[in-house]
């Protein structure tokens, strides 16, 4: 990213400003704005999140906000309630009284004097999601929003379950916010009061694991703020982004799809990162294309900010299977619309250890299929959050414990964009089971690198909402949907299928052990093959751009671990994963930070009850003689019947212990 020092604006900071909501709680906001706000007021642009802009996130922000103050707007990045210095408590995501307060926020900046009244709202994962959700609420002064890397369906298409299996991020980042919503606020901001802030925060404190573990279908709780429940909520115009290294990258696509107001979608090869900081790269200049789209539908300007495809996606070419990318090689390409008339379903019949070809009949068989435990191991993150080795590795080994169908040979390039999809005739021997279909580009040495996936819980087979046990030894006819990609598979190589009945840790799995038997005949991949006349390479993006981000200094190394362990005594098989950040030191604010998370998924042989999670979180902050640490661990274990969860939470002030609080909870499976 290159630093520009040169801006239209001169820019001014307000570090900490309190924004005062309806109910009378006061939210800590850091503001940037030109200079000449005063007497020439601008639009506002709202970033909403729960991450500690005077810490967290604080170079992050420092890059993007006094840019885009820079070319003349007013960035206002607010801690949402009980969160980094901002008052009250924090006891879940997405709640009414966020949104609510969300809209109290708009309004406040909507009468400011440095603002003209006009504003925007922009974000990326949380800050996404409040973006979408409180444009669906149609507050008067909001004109335009900015998203990336989030979902317009919090049941189907977030970190929690996928395809009615619960997914072990659910556990984990479950666990990051029991950790971020029990951080204390800085002394130096809210004075002597911040023992009694941090005091409330870990009384109303629990591990939000349970909330999210009693809800285990699509129900009102998840329905509550997906936007997929009514497009036509949403009136403002929407910049979408994400990358196919994330876990959100199916959004973009429907919200193209299915909204009826002046929209654009970006897709790269990026993991959980805004584009301007894309990795694996090429990353893009997207704070240019924000002060773009800002500059349109905030300030009038007729610059042809819709001019172009409605879509612009990162095709991917090939690449080995290795668990990180620096960058992703590839083209950039355009949809005018989307669906798009470019795509074209090609449908490969399923037959034994073949994908065969359009329109060949297949002889009817039965293949079967139980897979052990350890399909999955090499799966990598349901999202890749950039913390190295994430992305998932080879599939030989996976593929081992999986059926496996795949083509032969191809004789030319074959280019797929948007959602494959696996149609089944499947039949289980237990009321409860899962299917994992796993989709990968087989290089003639054999090395196999996973291009996207799906699950179905066979009991979500009609829909998520009223779930219903299988009856053994019974065919059905299923449909699962892997995840949006586009992905370029060579001459030479061969697309592989892949299905399994368990991908733990990626997915918890089903009570028992299942042995699945998939009818052929009836059973079929679809591709969504994309065919364009001529060449269609882009240039669309300038390189990325940000202002000087903060100085911050390593002071104690992090560590990053991703370890796979067999034990062929009692054959536990474990996956361990460690994310250290290590102790970095703020200089502006004499602040020093350190933050680790640990993470450690389980099981014993083929034992689906032995199936165990564990999370645990250390953050601390110190300045001087004054030092607060929090640590918590969550632990999810199972029986056949039910789950069983442990939390603990420990608050210190330097060495002593202030605090301490443990849960104990169980929840009945709910055909998960």
């Amino acid at each position: 990213m290159r630093a520009v020092g040169s801006l239209p604006y001169e820019v001014t900071e307000d570090e900490h400003v309190w924004i005062t909501v309806s109910d009378g709680t006061r939210l800590a906001a850091r503001i940037w704005r030109p200079y000449s706000s005063e007497v020439d007021p601008v639009p506002g642009i709202l970033e909403y999140i729960p991450y500690r802009k005077r810490d967290l996130t604080a170079v992050r922000d420092s890059i993007h906000h006094p840019y885009l103050a820079g070319h003349g707007y007013a960035c206002v990045r607010v801690d949402i309630r009980g969160t980094g210095e901002s008052e009250g408590v924090l006891t879940d995501e997405y709640l009414e009284q966020e949104q609510r307060d969300a809209e109290d926020v708009l309004q406040w900046i909507a009468e400011q004097p440095w603002c003209n009244g006009r504003t925007g709202m922009m974000g990326i994962s949380w800050g996404g999601f409040a973006a979408l959700q409180v444009a669906a609420r149609k507050p008067p002064t909001l004109q335009a929003i900015a998203i990336a890397s989030f979902t317009d369906d919090r049941y189907a298409d977030d970190f929690h379950y996928m395809g009615g299996c619960m997914l072990s991020d659910n556990l984990a980042e479950a666990g990051t916010m029991f950790a971020y919503s029990t951080l204390p606020p800085d002394p130096a901001l809210v004075g002597d009061r911040w023992r009694d802030m941090w005091r409330e925060r870990i009384e109303a404190a629990g591990p939000w694991v349970d909330e999210w573990l009693n809800h285990q279908r699509r129900d009102d709780y998840w329905r509550h703020a997906s936007v997929s429940e009514n497009y036509s909520d949403v009136q403002v115009p929407v910049l979408a982004s994400s990358g196919w290294a994330d876990g959100y990258s199916n959004a973009v696509s429907r919200l193209l799809a299915n909204l009826d107001v002046p929209r654009r979608g970006l897709v790269g090869p990026w993991s959980h990162k805004y584009p301007h900081l894309g990795e694996p790269g090429p990353a893009i200049g997207y704070l240019q294309e924000l002060v773009r789209w800002w500059d349109h539908w905030l300030r009038d300007i007729d610059n042809g900010v819709l001019d172009g495809p409605m879509l612009l996606t990162w095709m991917q070419d090939s690449v080995p299977p290795s668990t990180s990318y620096e960058d992703r090689p590839g083209r950039w390409i355009g949809e005018d619309a989307w669906p798009s008339p470019n795509v074209t379903p090609v449908d490969l019949p399923l037959t034994r250890h073949r994908l065969a070809e359009e329109g060949e009949q297949v002889p009817a068989e039965d293949l079967t299929v139980q897979s052990p435990l350890s399909v999955g191991q090499f799966s990598g993150k349901w999202a890749s959050y950039n913390a190295p080795p994430d992305l998932p590795y080879d599939q030989r080994e996976e593929d081992g414990g999986s059926l496996v169908f795949e083509t032969d040979p191809l004789t030319e390039r074959c280019e797929i964009l948007g959602s494959p999809v696996v149609d089944l005739e499947v039949s289980a021997d237990r009321p409860v089971a899962m299917v994992a279909a796993r989709l990968s580009d087989v290089r003639p040495d054999g090395r196999a690198t996973r291009v996207t996936y799906g699950l179905l819980n066979l009991t979500h087979r009609d829909g998520h909402d009223d779930p219903q046990p299988l009856e053994p030894g019974r065919r059905y006819r299923v449909s699962i949907d892997l995840n949006v990609v586009a992905q370029a598979f060579p001459p030479g190589h061969k697309i592989r299928l892949s299905l399994s009945s368990s991908y733990w840790p990626l997915a918890w799995p089903p009570p028992e052990q299942a042995c699945l038997t998939v009818h052929t005949g009836q059973s079929r991949l679809i591709l969504p093959v994309r065919t364009v006349d001529g060449e269609d390479r882009l240039d669309p993006f300038g390189e990325p751009e940000g202002a000087e981000p903060i100085r911050t200094t390593n002071v104690k190394p992090g560590e990053h671990r991703w370890t796979v362990q067999r034990d062929l005594v009692d054959y536990e098989s474990a996956l361990e994963i460690v994310k250290d950040g290590g102790t970095a030191h703020y200089e502006d604010i004499d602040l020093d930070v350190s933050r680790r998370a640990y993470e450690r998924y389980s099981s014993v042989a083929d034992d689906f009850q032995s199936a165990r999670g564990e999370t645990e979180w250390t953050l601390t902050f110190s300045r001087g003689d004054w030092s607060a640490t929090t640590v918590t661990r969550t632990v999810l274990t199972c029986t056949s019947t039910e789950f069983h969860l442990h939390a603990r939470l420990d608050g210190y002030e330097g060495e002593q212990r202030l605090f301490s609080r443990n849960w104990h909870h169980t929840v009945p499976r709910d055909l998960v």
